[in-house]
């Protein structure tokens, strides 16, 4: 039962920051659990110092004055996402990478429903969040796996035309109907760029996961795609370059309104082990904070956000959402003082 976030929730009519908790994980592909991530991260959130010296010094010390609330979770939500894992992992343990799309009529049936279920989620999470930024709140979801948040970005941009999605991830999530599923986690960021006109531009960092279709598409993207490749920060720094240098680089590829995808497994997996795909390499949680600083030193604006694929560890582990509700309180402090002059 989600009750608070940090222990400080309000009433989200009196809140500045509105965060909207989606457990699903219809089409995870590997290791699950991260429909259990937005409870995992509200408990942990409660042994977060909420007072924070990194975040002082843009002058938000205590995100949490602004006024948060975690919204409780929709029983539709929970309902028809186990209802679409249940039979999406149907459809995966017969997919066959030899013969991809070669399903029996029984399992055609059942890809068909997971992705009419899917479809419905992005439509109600649309207006879900269409519905609080029209009251003038900072909305960030809290997932899920990473196919969760696609009804947030279209609401966001929506409201922002021209916005750019900053992107961090271990994957580049560009795959075309993975598996057959439309909505799945694998290909959120083709479905942005396929679906979403009015977002300008997808800058993706931390990834070093990727097939050569995907490489392919950021290529033959007209820069509406930059890829800040994990291999290439890493042999930049070994040369010489800070990092907070390429921090800057990667703001200053963002056009002025700013929503962050954060997937956890683009940080290094130490730190997130029980995530659903983890991979060698990635960000430390330094070096991630450091890119949201730049993108608010630059002058630009995060108008939204989310946190998805943090898994809960068996027998209660608890690692992984320690640092998600960490990370989350970053992203919420950040987003408050791009936009203190919204507010001033």
């Amino acid at each position: 039962m989600l009750e608070s976030i940090y222990g400080v929730g309000i009433a989200p009519e009196q809140a500045r920051v509105v965060l909207v908790p989606v457990p699903w994980e219809a089409t995870t592909s590997y290791g699950r659990g991260t429909a259990n991530g937005p409870e995992a991260i509200a408990a942990a959130s409660h042994q977060v110092d909420l007072f924070d010296l990194e975040l002082a010094s843009f002058g938000i010390a205590e995100p949490y004055r602004a006024g948060l609330a975690l919204l409780p979770i929709e029983p539709e939500v929970a309902q028809n996402g186990a209802e679409a894992a249940e039979r999406a992992l149907r459809v995966i343990a017969a997919y066959d990478e030899t013969r991809p799309g070669e399903y029996c009529a029984s399992e055609l049936a059942e890809l068909a429903r997971v992705n009419e279920l899917s479809t419905w989620l992005d439509g109600w999470l649309e207006l879900e969040v269409l519905g609080w930024l029209a009251k003038g709140k900072l909305v960030g979801v809290v997932g899920g796996d990473h196919s969760v948040p696609f009804g947030s970005i279209k609401a966001h941009a929506t409201r922002y035309p021209g916005l750019g999605v900053l992107h961090f991830d271990a994957h580049a999530d560009l795959r075309v109907a993975y598996q057959g599923f439309k909505g799945s986690h694998a290909s959120i960021m083709h479905r942005v760029i396929d679906e979403l006109p009015l977002v300008s531009k997808l800058v993706s960092v931390g990834v070093r996961d990727f097939c050569q279709e995907e490489y392919r598409a950021v290529v033959e993207s007209n820069g509406r795609i930059q890829a800040f490749w994990d291999v290439t920060l890493v042999r930049l720094q070994q040369s010489g370059t800070s990092f907070a240098e390429l921090a800057s680089r990667i703001a200053a590829a963002l056009p002025q309104d700013v929503y962050v995808s954060f997937d956890i497994d683009g940080l290094d997996p130490t730190l997130c082990p029980h995530t659903g795909t983890p991979v060698p390499g990635g960000l430390t949680f330094a070096q991630a904070t450091c890119v949201l600083a730049a993108v608010v030193q630059s002058g630009r604006r995060i108008v939204g956000f989310d946190i998805v694929e943090v898994a809960p560890g068996p027998d209660g582990d608890e690692w992984d959402a320690n640092v998600g509700a960490r990370l989350l309180h970053k992203m919420i402090g950040y987003a408050l003082a791009s936009q203190r002059s919204d507010q001033e």
